[in-house]
């Protein structure tokens, strides 16, 4: 599954590969647009040039708190002289360029919060660039969205502070107002920030865990997104049709990793045998199993697929598969009151059980009725299967002893079962 952008440097029409007409999209390459809109305000005298120093910045910010008032720029630079301009930039000062903010209450709908209203006189002057070339982020985001053609901005809350800042821009150079709509935060399970601690943020980190881009969609639309009914499971075209802005929620989502392990898991089997097969051979190549012969893969993959919670796991759960030799704590085949002895003898009897099984029968039905036959006969099932699963995987959780031998085959299961004896006697 893919998302497709409507504009870009490449985008995709009619499954066909087009550049957008709007470009170019990288702001390095856009020096020139910005430029322009940045000569113009300075020569409408919009513009001043300021050359105050970090420690002066903070100087004035913690005076206006100590007085109990926002802190912002208090325009200290804002009536310098040509002459002085002239002198700060020939002792080799850095200066930025800063908006004449007008005094005035700025009022915007937002399409999920309402009306919001913020006062200008907090915000203080702002600064818009660097030099001609090289404006900062409020600035270079409003002169793209307009040259652009933009018509939404829909965005984290985290930038809410920045809109009014945005809109001075576009009220000062005649630009039309984007409608906004700043979706609620995505939060940790603790309700506080989400952060790598928590679980990772980066979609790579997600696809390098073995999460399918179905699962990821899925549960990101319904984060901060009310569907209106119960349906849980949302196919991507289902997703476009339905989706509104109209049914986000102001409050909060919060992340839950179990939540998204069960979509990862549905999906997981929901997905062609051999699609899936090719997806976990890719994970087992990353972790240096690059040669794994493809219709024992798959039988190990049959086995797992109703398992599996992500792609990863899969190495872990399953590399007692394509190991030569089992390394394991010989103490994990005790199976309650067994003594060594016992274990020995069990594990021979399932050894001579497992031979007696004709070569063309050898299938999980026959191992199955075979091995459960004998089994009974004791008191406790355990004691002949548990030494048996844990000589086939080295390991006690794992799916049964019967399919493991399947796909193992006779000689395979034969050579554990005796590398397990031999453990224990040595």
């Amino acid at each position: 599954m893919k998302l497709f952008w409507d504009e870009g440097p490449i985008f995709k029409k009619n499954h066909q590969d087009y550049i957008g007409e709007y470009g170019p999209y990288r702001q390095s390459e856009r020096k020139k647009i910005y430029k322009k809109y940045i000569q113009k305000l300075y020569e409408e005298s919009h513009l001043y040039w300021c050359f105050c120093t970090k420690e002066e910045l903070q100087a004035q910010k913690e005076e206006l708190m100590s007085r109990g008032e926002a802190p912002r720029y208090t325009g200290h630079c804002r009536n310098l002289t040509e002459n002085q301009i002239k002198k700060f930039k020939a002792k080799g000062r850095r200066g930025i360029l800063r908006l004449k903010v007008p005094s005035k209450i700025i009022k915007f709908q937002d399409l999920i919060k309402g009306e919001i209203k913020f006062d200008s006189n907090l915000l203080g002057d702002i600064a818009i660039a660097k030099n001609f070339e090289t404006p900062l982020y409020n600035f270079a985001v409003v002169i793209d969205d307009y040259e652009m053609r933009i018509t939404h901005i829909i965005r984290g809350e985290d930038h809410l502070s920045n809109t009014p800042k945005q809109i001075i821009f576009q009220d000062i150079l005649n630009f039309p107002h984007p409608k906004y709509a700043h979706l609620p935060l995505i939060l940790g399970p603790r309700r506080n920030k989400l952060s790598k601690r928590g679980a990772p943020v980066a979609i790579s980190d997600y696809k390098k865990a073995g999460y399918l881009p179905e699962a990821l969609i899925n549960f990101l639309a319904l984060l901060g997104w009310n569907p209106k009914n119960e349906e849980e499971l949302w196919e991507r075209e289902e997703l476009i049709k339905h989706f509104s802005l109209k049914n986000i929620q102001k409050s909060p989502a919060i992340f839950n990793i179990e939540k998204l392990n069960w979509f990862n898991s549905y999906y997981i089997r929901q997905t062609p045998l051999e699609k899936l097969v090719d997806d976990i051979l890719t994970h087992l190549q990353k972790t240096g199993r690059e040669k794994i012969e493809g219709e024992y893969l798959k039988k190990i993959v049959i086995l797992y697929q109703e398992r599996l919670k992500k792609l990863s796991e899969f190495s872990d759960l399953a590399n007692f598969f394509f190991e030569d030799r089992l390394k394991f704590d010989r103490k994990l085949l005790y199976w309650k009151e067994m003594t060594k002895d016992d274990i020995i003898k069990s594990l021979q009897k399932s050894k001579k059980i497992i031979l007696s099984i004709k070569k063309e029968n050898f299938n999980k039905k026959a191992i199955q009725d075979a091995l459960i036959k004998e089994a009974e006969k004791e008191d406790d099932r355990g004691k002949l299967l548990w030494p048996l699963r844990v000589a086939l995987t080295g390991r006690g959780a794992s799916p049964p002893p019967f399919d493991i031998i399947e796909i193992l085959g006779r000689e395979k299961t034969i050579k554990r079962i005796e590398e397990a004896i031999e453990n224990l006697k040595n």
